[in-house]
Formats: structure tokens, sequence, C-alpha cells
């Protein structure tokens, strides 16, 4: 490929942060162009130099989130993913909240990190599924705050709420664009309308909100 995926990488774990290096410098289309181990040093690489992914851990000096969220906000074309031992709901939501656009969790497969990785360097969003389900099923219990009059799903039309539909059950541009006959770009340019219009920053946020909002809107 022409063009590298360029990672920088913070976690405080030497040995697990140099296994992960190892890990994606063996694909041709990764390069680890930085490591560190504290909010500092992630602010200063990402500055220094213009990485398209960062992976963070939450437990670094400084704290991981808050260095997502000074990323995100001086950074916007850094796509951030949390690597993180933390399994913790609220934690998941506040990264998210601070800009991040993955959430995995340590000891995720090889394989699957590095297409993660691709994905979420492609626009996408991800969120461990055992966290994601975890979220939802918190929200159904009736743990949500009280719902504005108006849905910002009544900005939708007809085909925005009928491809959301499908982003809310983890169907990737291209497996949309199958089912909806339409080319992956087209479904693209749908997803980030829709975004936008929801106010959220990924397509996870996107999901929640649909799931959040109770079920009382037709989004199909």
């Amino acid at each position: 490929m022409d063009e590298k995926i360029r990672i920088v990488l913070i976690d405080d774990h030497p040995l697990f942060r140099e296994g992960v290096a190892f890990t994606l410098r063996r694909e041709p289309d990764f390069e680890v162009v930085g490591q560190g181990e504290s909010l500092d040093q992630a602010l200063s690489l990402v500055a220094g130099l213009s990485p398209n992914v960062l992976l963070l851990d939450i437990n670094i000096p400084g704290g991981g989130i808050q260095a997502a969220g000074k990323v995100a906000a001086a950074h916007p074309d850094t796509r951030i993913i949390m690597l993180t031992a933390s399994s913790d709901d609220d934690d998941l939501v506040a990264a998210l909240k601070a800009g991040a656009h993955g959430y995995i969790l340590k000891g995720v497969a090889a394989r699957e990190l590095i297409s993660i990785v691709r994905s979420v360097w492609a626009g996408e969003g991800y969120v461990t599924p055992a966290l994601a389900a975890s979220l939802l099923s918190e929200m159904a219990s009736g743990q949500r705050p009280a719902r504005p009059a108006a849905s910002p799903l009544d900005e939708l039309t007809g085909r925005e709420r009928q491809i959301l539909e499908q982003v809310a059950a983890g169907l990737s541009n291209k497996e949309i664009g199958l089912r909806l006959h339409l080319t992956e770009k087209t479904i693209k340019h749908y997803v980030t309308s829709i975004l936008q219009k929801l106010h959220v920053r990924n397509r996870v946020e996107a999901a929640l909100l649909t799931r959040k909002d109770g079920g009382n809107k037709d989004v199909g």
C-alpha cells in the first residue's frame, strides 16, 4: 500500500506496549511511529507526529480519558482507540464522550486488534461487544435520563433511518450497501449526515442513542 496507517501507542506497561507494537509492525500497511506512557507524552507525540491512530490505555499517568479529550479537541483527524483492561461501563461512556472512536479490552486476539485498527481508521466505531451489550442492557433497565420532548431521530430522512437501523445492528458500510443496493461510498455519506444530525461522534454513539430512545420511534 502506498499509504500506511501511522500509529502512536501509549501504555505505561513497557512489556505489553512492545508486544502490541511488534504485532502491529508486522502488518505492511501499519507504521508504529511513536510510543509513550503518559498523558504528556501522548500529547507531545500526537502533536509532533500527526498519527492516523492513537492507541491509548486508560490507566496512564495523567489519565487516558483526559488524554483522549485533549487529543480529540486539538487533533480531530487522529482516530482514538482505547486499549484497556477496564470493563467498567462508566469508563466506556467517559471515553466515548471524550472523543474515543473505539474501546477494546486487553486480551483481544492479535488478528482482531489489527482488523479493528483498520476499520476505525477507515471511519468505523468499535466497542468490545460484551461491553456494548452490558451498556445497552443497563439503559433498557431504566437507568437513563429523562428524554427531551423532541427526539433527534425526528431529524432523519426515511433512508437515513433505514441505514441507522443497520448501523445499530452492527453492520459495516460495505454490508449495509450490499443490503440496500448502494455503494459503500454512498453509505459513508449517509452515515456522516446521520452523525451530524444526531450530534454524536461515531457509529457506536449513534447506535446507543437509538437504543436509548426506547424503541418508541420507528427507525426502520
